[in-house]
């Protein structure tokens, strides 16, 4: 069915709604952190300045909590994919009938609010250092780490199990039957093939880290995040520079996912030369000429 012009005009109105409603915050955050006034505004534009980005990055507290955010990421992201990477594999090597339970309990942590993470983690980890006399455990970053790892992880999971389950599992019966072992086969094989879901899994683990306010709100204890100096921030009053840190936000999330999608097409391309290069070999040894030479 053909659309009418009142559906092209809906539509096109439609698509134009959505992202004045998605952008137009983002677009007001962007010229405030270049206006001079002391509140955020847009309009009028009393004059060009940046102000705003000295006080952010003369802002201690800001700054503070802006490094554990970062470094509170890394630690999320070293602990969730390999975690998500053995999950996936797991959920490809049970049987049929206990793969739906066994799925069940790992995405139920997704399901669960954050504020019940954050929560549970500070009680459980309590009692337990508490018991075994393990205080260091009971840390703000440490929990946090903790309480955002037990869903993220699920997150990398679901990333991997998208590419693992194109897995051509020929390649590793051909790599048994000529006597490599699994762990020759693990990381020969399987990891270059997992390479691209990895990486966005990661950068998946990270921002959600990053971002994340609920869980960490309870599990951070007295130590404070870019979130939670945020949070706070912002029941006293925004300040234009809350608005340059958005722009300085935005701008390398920008520069980082166009670095990231440069960094897929270069993988994508090599494993797709590699793959007609095997299939040419193939091809030649099936027809008994010989290969061609690679440089």
């Amino acid at each position: 069915m053909i659309p009418g012009p009142f559906q092209r005009v809906m539509f096109a109105l439609y698509t134009v709604v959505f992202f004045l409603y998605l952008l137009g915050p983002l677009a007001v955050m962007g010229v405030s952190a270049f206006n001079t006034p002391q509140y955020p505004q847009v309009w009028p534009i009393d004059g060009l300045t940046l102000d705003w980005f000295a006080a952010l990055f003369a802002d201690q507290d800001m700054m503070t909590g802006l490094k554990m955010s970062l470094w509170i990421g890394v630690l999320v992201v070293c602990i969730s994919v390999p975690i998500g990477l053995a999950g996936a594999i797991i959920m490809t090597q049970i049987q049929p009938r206990v793969r739906s339970l066994y799925y069940l309990v790992v995405v139920s942590p997704v399901l669960t609010p954050g504020i019940i993470i954050g929560i549970s983690t500070v009680v459980f980890w309590r009692q337990f250092t508490g018991q075994t006399g393990t205080r260091f455990l009971y840390d703000g970053v440490v929990l946090t780490v903790l309480g955002q790892a037990s869903f993220i992880s699920a997150y990398c999971m679901l990333i991997i199990l998208a590419r693992l389950q194109r897995f051509d599992r020929s390649q590793e019966e051909a790599a048994l039957d000529l006597g490599a072992s699994y762990p020759q086969v693990f990381r020969h094989i399987l990891l270059p093939f997992l390479k691209p879901a990895l990486a966005s899994a990661a950068v998946l683990a990270f921002l959600s880290s990053f971002e994340n306010y609920n869980t960490t709100t309870f599990a951070i204890l007295s130590d404070k995040t870019l979130t939670t100096v945020l949070a706070g921030r912002v029941r006293q009053g925004s300040t234009p520079a809350i608005s340059a840190l958005a722009v300085v936000i935005v701008a390398v999330t920008v520069v980082g996912a166009i670095a990231f999608e440069i960094y897929k097409r270069r993988a994508d391309a090599a494993a797709a030369r590699r793959q007609r290069a095997a299939l040419e070999a193939e091809e030649a040894e099936l027809s008994g000429t010989p290969t061609p030479a690679m440089g």
